[in-house]
């Protein structure tokens, strides 16, 4: 199996780094997990809607670029359907018995994923009705995934 995760920007808390390269190598055991950053777009309070809906148009554009093509894709989004741990590590089995074991999960920048972006994946997850920084989401996602394969695999979850 093969995991990516599509973000937009770069980590810039160490503490935030630390976790994430922690769960990426507890995974290593489950998986091959690639982590591609994308660059990201600058906001400042002056902008307009429309200046907005523009710079996810273009992180948009950075993201589908870099999506394998046989993969199965989530698009991280507060308006995507919430999923349980269990109900992760079930879809992950059973999209595998359909075949795919390529797993590719987007992250937009600070204002969200465009909907050129969610409109091509494959299924809108959202991990929380809290809003997180799009940095901890990463952190939080890949902790999600280690749990959800570790529920597959039927071993403990304590840490």
């Amino acid at each position: 199996m093969k995991l990516n995760i599509i973000a937009v920007g770069k980590i810039k808390q160490r503490y935030i780094q630390v976790g994430i390269d922690d769960f990426k190598k507890r995974l290593e055991k489950y998986s091959e997990v690639n982590v591609i950053e994308v660059k990201g777009e600058k906001i400042d309070s002056s902008q307009s809607s429309k200046q907005i809906e523009q710079m996810k148009e273009r992180e948009g554009e950075r993201i589908l670029a870099r999506i394998p093509g046989d993969s199965y894709v989530f698009g991280l989004t507060v308006k995507g359907k919430p999923m349980t741990s269990k109900g992760l590590a079930k879809s992950i089995q059973n999209l595998q018995v359909q075949g795919y074991s390529e797993f590719t999960f987007l992250i937009g920048g600070a204002m969200g994923l465009s909907q050129v972006v969610l409109d091509e994946v494959d299924y809108q997850l959202s991990l929380s009705h809290m809003t997180f920084t799009h940095q901890m989401i990463r952190l939080i996602l890949l902790e999600q995934i280690y749990r959800a394969l570790k529920i597959k695999r039927g071993e403990p979850y304590h840490k």
